[in-house]
């Protein structure tokens, strides 16, 4: 079977090499540009967490904190990770333990964590997507992907309308995590499990105002 296989493979080589594939042009007129009112994008981007079996909290600046603190009481969160970076704010009214992640903490540690709160870099309404880049506030990707819960706080002012705006607003050269709701997957009977590869639970706070 070996040598079947090398001459199969040898002549598929001398193939591509005596015909070199003719180059190729990709069209990149992506649809850009477009805007939708706030009222819209919150509406649509809601509606596409909804789908992923997300859970949402729209307000204000000045109540994240609480809507934060109430999401970790409700889910009996005991601790919680928070990366360097973050808004003291939202986590001010959480009565308890808050681990300062940093980068040494390895997968069991991050393991023990009940829940993890980070910030996003950006969102896309139509598909439902949070971008993570691992700026302050975010952290590292294994402490977003490791906890069972994952409380996210997006602001409305960098969800954009679609895909193409949404990734302008990222630097290329930063590592790139896409959020599309908790993690989950189907077995061969096609039986939903989630927290299989990410988080059981994701919970967004939608800050809607600076």
């Amino acid at each position: 079977m070996s040598g079947a296989r090398e001459t199969v493979l040898g002549r598929i080589r001398d193939a591509l090499a005596s015909a070199p594939a003719p180059p190729v042009d990709v069209p990149r007129a992506y649809r850009t540009g477009r805007v939708l009112p706030d009222d819209e994008r919150l509406a649509l981007f809601t509606d596409r967490l909804f789908d992923y079996r997300a859970r949402v909290h729209p307000c204000p600046a000045h109540r994240v904190g609480e809507v934060v603190a109430a999401v970790l009481r409700e889910h009996g969160v005991r601790s919680v990770g928070a990366p360097d970076g973050l808004d003291a704010r939202w986590l001010a009214e959480y009565d308890g333990e808050v681990r300062q992640d940093d980068e040494e903490g390895t997968a069991d540690r991050l393991d023990r964590l009940d829940a993890v709160v980070t910030a996003s870099a950006a969102g896309c309404a139509e598909t439902g997507t949070i971008f993570l880049d691992g700026s302050p506030g975010q952290g590292r990707r294994a402490l977003s992907l490791v906890p069972d819960l994952h409380v996210c706080v997006v602001d409305l002012s960098t969800v954009e309308p679609g895909v193409p705006e949404a990734v302008a607003r990222l630097a290329p050269e930063r590592p790139t995590t896409l959020i599309s709701g908790p993690s989950a997957t189907s077995d061969i009977e096609l039986e939903r499990v989630e927290g299989v590869h990410g988080p059981r639970t994701l919970v967004v706070v939608i800050r809607t105002d600076a």
